[in-house]
């Protein structure tokens, strides 16, 4: 089930509730009972392998050199 990040207006506490995605934006009261509450925008982490794999054991590189552009011209 997904959870969802909620911030209190009245009182600035921030918690998270566990719901079905059709009740994803249904009011939520705040631990302290307020009810004037606001939906956060949640940030999702994807780990993984990367892609390329191998090829006979040697390690692919991606293209470009990384850095803040990926074009290698920054390090």
């Amino acid at each position: 089930m997904p959870r969802y990040d909620f911030r209190c207006r009245s009182c600035g506490a921030t918690f998270e509730l566990s719901r079905p995605m059709a009740q994803a934006n249904d009011p939520a009261a705040c631990p302290q009972g307020h009810q004037d509450t606001v939906k956060l925008l949640s940030t999702v982490a994807v780990t993984g392998a990367a892609a390329g794999g191998t090829a006979g054991g040697t390690p692919q590189q991606a293209p470009g050199g990384g850095g803040c552009c990926g074009g290698g011209c920054c390090g």
